[in-house]
């Protein structure tokens, strides 16, 4: 009997060996959720010459920044807060040059073009073109 309970073990176990290979594997991990990147904001043609007319204005090279700032607002800028910078700055350089009319002008289309628009308080407080700014926008 020795010999065949050896048999019945040996047969169990081919048996467990056997089965074992037929069992299912457990299922993969879910998959991370997709999350997709948020769409590339599309360069507006006049951005380059925005930034090129501010540092242009910023190095006192004012014929230069004001062409500029006028190219950029012809090709077209996407945002209204980059069109108010470049009114802004176009506000400054008709001011020192005394073309007030020009000035005033361009700080209402700054104020059109972002609702939001404020200059800081040391460039609203400015002596050559901060009584215009307070003028043009009907601030005190």
């Amino acid at each position: 009997m020795g010999c065949m309970s050896r048999v019945w073990k040996m047969a169990f176990w081919a048996c467990v060996a056997a089965l074992s290979g037929c069992q299912t594997p457990p299922p993969p991990p879910p998959a991370p959720p997709v999350v997709e990147a948020p769409p590339e904001r599309m360069a507006a043609p006049g951005e380059a010459s925005l930034a090129r007319g501010v540092e242009a204005y910023r190095n006192a090279d004012y014929k230069e920044a004001e062409a500029r700032l006028k190219q950029s607002l012809q090709l077209g800028l996407n945002v209204g807060p980059d069109r108010a910078t470049a009114h802004k700055h176009l506000a400054f350089i008709y001011c020192t040059s005394r073309r007030e009319a020009l000035c005033a002008s361009a700080f209402q289309l700054a104020r059109q073009a972002d609702p939001g628009f404020v200059l800081s308080k040391s460039e609203a407080g400015h002596p050559v073109w901060g009584k215009v700014y307070r003028k043009a926008l009907g601030l005190r």
